[in-house]
C-alpha cells in the first residue's frame, strides 16, 4: 500500500512511500492513479519541470518506481468532479466476457478494440477499471499495456508475485509477444527484421510520438508474411524489444505502414481501406508466452471478426509458405 508520510491536505506537498503493488510501475502511470482528476498534460508538466521527485531526484515519465522509493508530489489543484457512478454495466460485462484465462496469479483477457488499457486522457474507464469493477474482491493490477485501438491478449496480475515476476520478465526480454498486423503495399521479402532505434517524445498535451533516431533506444522487430491480400500483406510481428508504438513505427520505417494507422500510416491507403470497411488500426496482440516459477504460460487470441471480415473484402492473393 502507498503510505502518505507528510502533508495529507489537498493543497500540501505529499511524500508518498511506494508500496510493493507499484514496484516496477512507470511514474507517469502511477501519478495518473494517485492524482485522480488531474489532467494528463499537467502530470507531464510536473514531471518535466522537476516538481515531482523520486528520492529527491528528478524523474522522467518512463522512470520505473521501486518499492520503498519516496515520491514527492507538489500541491495540485483538482477541479471538483461529479461523483463517479462507476462504469456502465455493459462495459464491465464486455470485459468479463473477454476473459480467456485465470489462475491464482493472473487474469487474461482478449481485449476488444476501442477499450483503453487504463483510464486517463479523456478516457473515464479502461480495461483495468472495468475488470476491477467486475471483480471488486480481487486486488488486480495492470501488468502491461495495449494501445486503445489494438485488440488481443492483455494480462492483469492478481498477486504481487505475478505482477513483479512478469514485469521483470518483460524488462529482461524473456517474454514472447506476437502480433498480427496488415502492412500496406508489398514488402520485398516474406521474412525480414527491422533493427532501428526508436526515440519517444511527449508532445504538449501528453500525446506520445515515436520516430527512428540514432540516439533512440535499441529496437528490434521480426516480421513474417502470413498471407497476401490486394494491396497489403498480413504479417506476424514478433517483438525483440518492447518499445512504445514499435511495430507501427518500424512498419512505417520500411515504407509499409500499418493499415488504419492514423498517426504513422499512409493517408491515401487508409482511405481505400476504410472504404472496404476497416474502421480502426489493423494490429492484434495474438500471442504472449513466458515462464514464471518454473511454469510455462501461453495465451492466444484469434483475429477478431471485424478484421477477418475486412480481409475477406480485400481479396486473398494466396497463402505464403509457413
Amino acid at each position: 500500500m502507498q503510505t502518505v508520510t507528510s502533508h495529507d491536505a489537498p493543497q500540501g506537498v505529499r511524500q508518498v512511500e511506494i508500496g510493493p503493488e507499484r514496484d516496477g510501475q512507470r511514474i507517469d502511470n502511477a501519478l495518473m492513479t494517485i492524482l485522480k482528476g488531474v489532467p494528463k498534460s499537467m502530470i507531464y508538466r510536473l514531471l518535466r519541470t522537476g516538481q515531482v521527485r523520486v528520492n529527491g531526484k528528478r524523474a522522467k515519465p518512463d522512470h520505473r518506481l521501486v518499492a520503498g522509493d519516496t515520491l514527492r508530489i507538489p500541491p495540485v489543484r483538482v477541479a471538483e468532479r461529479p461523483v463517479d457512478k462507476g462504469p456502465p454495466p455493459s462495459m464491465v460485462q464486455a470485459v468479463l466476457d473477454a476473459v480467456i484465462f485465470e489462475d491464482k496469479h493472473f487474469i487474461v483477457i482478449d481485449k476488444p478494440a476501442g477499450i483503453a488499457s487504463h483510464g486517463g486522457s479523456g478516457v473515464s474507464h479502461g480495461a483495468i477499471e472495468l475488470i476491477r469493477a467486475g471483480r471488486p474482491k480481487d486486488h488486480i493490477e495492470l501488468v502491461h499495456r495495449l494501445d486503445r485501438d489494438t485488440s488481443g491478449v492483455l494480462v492483469f496480475a492478481k498477486t504481487r508475485a505475478g505482477l513483479t515476476g512478469l514485469q521483470a520478465a518483460i524488462r529482461e526480454g524473456t517474454v514472447t509477444k506476437q502480433y498480427l498486423c496488415l502492412m500496406t503495399g508489398h514488402p520485398g521479402k516474406a521474412k525480414f527484421d527491422v533493427n532501428a532505434p526508436l526515440l519517444k517524445s511527449i508532445l504538449q498535451g501528453g500525446e506520445r510520438m515515436v520516430r527512428v533516431a540514432d540516439n533512440g533506444k535499441p529496437s528490434l522487430t521480426f516480421f513474417r508474411e502470413m498471407e497476401q491480400y490486394t494491396g497489403a500483406r498480413l504479417m506476424q510481428a514478433t517483438l525483440g524489444t518492447g518499445r512504445t508504438h514499435q511495430i507501427r513505427v518500424h512498419a512505417q520505417h520500411v515504407g509499409h505502414p500499418l493499415a488504419g494507422d492514423e498517426k504513422y500510416g499512409d493517408r491515401d491507403a487508409n482511405k481505400r481501406f476504410k472504404a472496404k470497411g476497416l474502421q480502426r488500426l489493423f494490429l492484434h496482440a495474438a500471442h504472449m508466452s513466458f515462464e514464471l516459477d518454473g511454469r510455462a504460460y501461453g495465451f492466444s487470441a484469434p483475429l477478431p471478426d471485424d478484421l477477418k471480415t475486412f480481409l475477406d473484402r480485400l481479396g486473398t492473393k494466396g497463402k505464403s509458405a509457413r
